[in-house]
C-alpha cells in the first residue's frame, strides 16, 4: 500500500480530493503544504497532494514557489474539485437562533463566501485558520464558543458539526485543482475512479534578458504548431526586482515532435524551460455533468 500525504487535517478538499484519486492507498494528513512536499521530496510518502490553484482565487503560490525553488519534482496527475463551502456551528447551538461573534476558516474559504458574510455578519470578527478541517476540528473541540467555521460536508461528518447553513460560497462554478507530486516517478501511477478530462504539460520557460520582444516570441513557437495553451503565468524568479519566469500549460501531453520542437525553439531563442510535468487531469464530477 502506498503512502499519500495531503493538507489536513481531515475534511479538508484537499482530503477529498486525496480519495478521488487514490482511494485504496494509505492517505496522511499533514499540517502544512511544505510539509507534504518535504516528505515527498525525502521519499518518507510516495504521493503529496496539494492545491495549486481556485477558480476564484487564482493560483496557490506557497504550493508553486515551493516545488518550484525549494523540493523540485514532477507533477504526475491532476484533480479537480467542486467547492462547496457550508456554514458549520456546534450541534450545541440552535442554528435559527444563533448569531456567531466569530468565524474560523482558512483564509481563501473567507474570500471565496465575502458577499455572504458582509450581508449576514457585517461585523463578524475573522479569525484564519490553516485549513478549514483544523477549524472544523477546532470547534467540535470547543463546543461551547460563540463561533462557526467556514468548511465543507465531510468536514461536518467528520467532526460531528451541523450544517447552519448550506452553499455560503459567492460563485456556483468555484473549483479547486490539486497536484499530485512525486520523486519516485519511476514506479507509474495508476488512476481508474475518477472522470478523465484530458491532459496537460506544464513548462517553466524563463526568457533572455537581452531579448526584445522573447514573450512573443516564445507564444508564436505554441501557436504555429496548433499546441493550446491554458494558462500562461508569471512568477517572481526570486533572483531580483523585475525578474520573472512564467509557467505555461499546454493541452496534451509531451509527444516525440511538437512539444519537444516547441522546446528546441524556445531554447534557441536563449530561454531556459524546464518541464515540471506531464500528466492526466480527472474531476470529482461526472463528464456528462461537467459538459452541461
Amino acid at each position: 500500500m502506498r503512502k499519500v500525504g495531503y493538507l489536513g487535517p481531515r475534511g479538508t478538499f484537499t482530503e477529498i480530493a486525496a480519495k478521488g484519486l487514490f482511494p485504496e492507498e494509505e492517505l496522511i494528513p499533514l499540517k502544512t503544504i511544505p510539509k507534504v512536499i518535504d516528505l515527498a521530496f525525502e521519499k518518507a510518502i510516495d504521493y503529496a497532494v496539494v492545491p495549486i490553484e481556485n477558480a476564484i482565487e487564482g493560483t496557490v503560490n506557497l504550493t508553486l514557489d515551493y516545488f518550484i525553488h525549494q523540493k523540485p519534482m514532477p507533477i504526475v496527475a491532476s484533480m479537480s474539485i467542486r467547492i462547496a463551502q457550508h456554514l458549520l456551528m456546534s450541534p450545541t447551538k440552535n442554528a435559527k437562533d444563533f448569531i456567531p461573534k466569530k468565524v474560523i476558516s482558512h483564509p481563501q474559504a473567507i474570500a471565496q463566501c465575502h458577499h455572504y458574510l458582509q450581508k449576514h455578519y457585517p461585523d463578524i470578527e475573522i479569525e484564519y485558520a490553516d485549513s478549514t478541517g483544523q477549524a472544523a476540528a477546532w470547534l467540535s473541540q470547543h463546543p461551547n464558543e460563540n463561533a462557526c467555521v467556514i468548511a465543507n460536508e465531510q468536514a461536518a461528518r467528520t467532526y460531528g458539526l451541523q450544517i447552519a447553513v448550506s452553499n455560503i460560497h459567492d460563485y456556483d462554478q468555484n473549483q479547486t485543482r490539486f497536484i499530485v507530486l512525486t520523486a519516485k516517478p519511476e514506479d507509474g501511477l495508476a488512476i481508474n475512479g475518477p472522470s478523465h478530462l484530458g491532459n496537460k504539460t506544464t513548462l517553466m520557460v524563463t526568457l533572455p534578458s537581452d531579448f526584445t520582444g522573447a514573450l512573443h516570441q516564445v507564444l508564436s513557437a505554441f501557436a504555429w504548431r496548433k499546441l493550446n495553451l491554458s494558462k500562461i503565468e508569471s512568477r517572481p524568479t526570486k533572483t531580483g526586482l523585475g525578474n520573472y519566469f512564467f509557467i505555461i500549460e499546454v493541452d496534451q501531453l509531451m509527444d516525440d515532435v511538437l512539444m519537444p520542437g516547441a522546446i528546441a525553439e524556445l531554447n534557441a531563442l536563449g530561454c531556459k524551460v524546464e518541464v515540471l510535468g506531464t500528466y492526466a487531469l480527472y474531476s470529482d464530477q461526472p463528464i456528462s455533468v461537467l459538459k452541461q
